[in-house]
């Protein structure tokens, strides 16, 4: 059985359960070392990561596992060795100096960052032209064009991959450049470990040596006294330096509860820059950037079929992973209804289980009807009309790929309508979704109204 291969499938799994946060924090750079007799052993690179998935994610990682594998598997948890840094080898934030002909993707990878995702292969529209603009002046002048550098926006908006194309284009120019990436919840773990194992100074000289400092999720830090008080410093001691800071958020610097105020004037002080969600043209676009970067080629009306029911970035990369696992284990052509299929098959293309909110069948209800201006009991009644049929069947769209409820539950929640007329209405919708705006919108106006999320 070839372990890397399989625990990469694990992971890609882990990937769409859990927030992005989290799995960059505790998954990313985790190993499979053994499976004999039922019997996994894993390895984290710190004790606290250890830690974290016994008490949190054993059932995760199980059944994930014992799906992939058709057993019944026992998990064990190590801790992956630590190389003791040496003056040549002050960690992997300076190894990159001990090559003389570095390769670039070598580098990324030591660093955590994807060298796949650069500006080149990012798609452009008006929803983040500005930050475009931004982040490709930053990468041409670090430290003066705009410092420090704020992206904040929804989930799959593209922010990680406008900081990581800076990273990649930085470490092209000066392959010893000393570039930090790290999560704001990976940030608060190493300062904890950092005091555990007393070994402060060493994350300082990380942290506040940078040349480029990358925070992702900078919220996360928001109320946490010693995280705040550390990136405080360490902020100072980037910006006296000349180096050049980048955050990103899910929310504006003013929006963010509990951040400190002198850290909240820092953010304001660069440049502040909203990214949209992507529009549906868009989203087209990335499907075509991303399926030819796993190498599969996507035809326009799959293509638009994608982007009319997938909403983020992130979210059409994992769909187009599950397209490629199908048609790797089932050879055949990329067709609409191979498409719909799989779009309607579970709901996970959408990012609502990183939030708190959780949307009842009722609610959901309540909410087409008040869109349409019809009344929930319309909605399970025995008319057929267009204005009750068509709103009818969007509730059944997003009971099944927003909620994920069994075509039979929903049809009992619709008066005890057949299973075949619920996947009839599902498909529906999943089909014209690609050709019909007013539909687009108004799909996407219920969504916002169930689920933005309370600042």
């Amino acid at each position: 059985m070839d372990l890397t291969r399989l625990w990469k499938s694990v992971l890609s799994e882990i990937e769409l359960s859990v927030s992005k946060a989290t799995y960059q924090t505790h998954f990313a750079h985790s190993l499979l070392l053994s499976l004999d007799e039922g019997v996994a052993s894993i390895a984290f690179p710190s004790p606290l990561m250890r830690t974290l998935a016994e008490t949190r994610y054993y059932s995760l990682i199980k059944n994930i596992l014992d799906h992939k594998t058709d057993a019944n598997t026992s998990l064990v948890f190590s801790v992956l060795p630590r190389k003791e840094p040496s003056e040549k080898d002050a960690g992997p934030l300076f190894s990159q100096t001990m090559d003389p002909t570095p390769n670039t993707n070598v580098l990324a990878k030591k660093l955590h960052i994807n060298a796949e995702l650069r500006f080149d292969n990012f798609a452009v529209s008006t929803t983040n032209q500005l930050a475009y603009a931004a982040t490709t002046a930053v990468a041409k002048n670090p430290g003066s064009a705009y410092n420090p550098l704020f992206l904040y926006g929804g989930v799959g908006v593209g922010k990680t991959h406008l900081m990581y194309a800076i990273a990649n284009a930085l470490l092209a120019k000066k392959p010893s450049a000393r570039v930090v990436y790290c999560m704001g919840e990976e940030f608060l773990n190493e300062i904890i470990e950092s005091i555990q194992m007393r070994s402060t100074r060493q994350f300082k000289q990380k942290y506040r040596g940078a040349e480029l400092l990358m925070v992702d999720d900078v919220q996360f830090i928001a109320g946490k006294q010693t995280a705040q008080e550390e990136f405080f410093h360490t902020f100072n001691a980037v910006l006296r330096e000349g180096g050049q800071i980048l955050l990103t958020s899910d929310r504006p610097p003013h929006e963010i509860s509990r951040l400190e105020d002198r850290l909240r004037s820092r953010f304001e002080g660069g440049l502040i820059v909203d990214i949209s969600p992507p529009d549906f043209e868009l989203r087209a676009a990335i499907v075509n950037i991303k399926s030819k970067a796993l190498g599969v080629t996507v035809p326009s009306d799959c293509a638009q079929l994608v982007a009319a029911n997938v909403v983020d970035a992130r979210a059409i990369e994992g769909f187009l992973r599950r397209l490629t696992t199908e048609l790797a284990t089932k050879p055949q052509p990329i067709t609409p209804e191979l498409i719909s299929g799989l779009l309607n098959a579970k709901s996970v293309f959408t990012n609502h289980a990183q939030t708190p909110r959780r949307v009842s069948p009722q609610e959901l209800m309540d909410a087409v009807s008040l869109y349409f201006n019809i009344k929930p009991t319309q909605l399970k009644g025995p008319k057929r009309d267009r204005p009750i049929a068509r709103p009818r069947q969007v509730f059944m769209y997003l009971a099944k790929t927003e909620l994920g409820i069994t075509y039979e539950d929903i049809g009992g929640s619709l008066g005890g309508r057949d299973h075949t007329t619920i996947m009839h209405g599902v498909n529906t919708i999943t089909q014209e979704l690609s050709t019909n705006e007013a539909l687009r919108q108004a799909v996407a106006g219920i969504k916002l109204k169930l689920w933005t999320p309370s600042i």
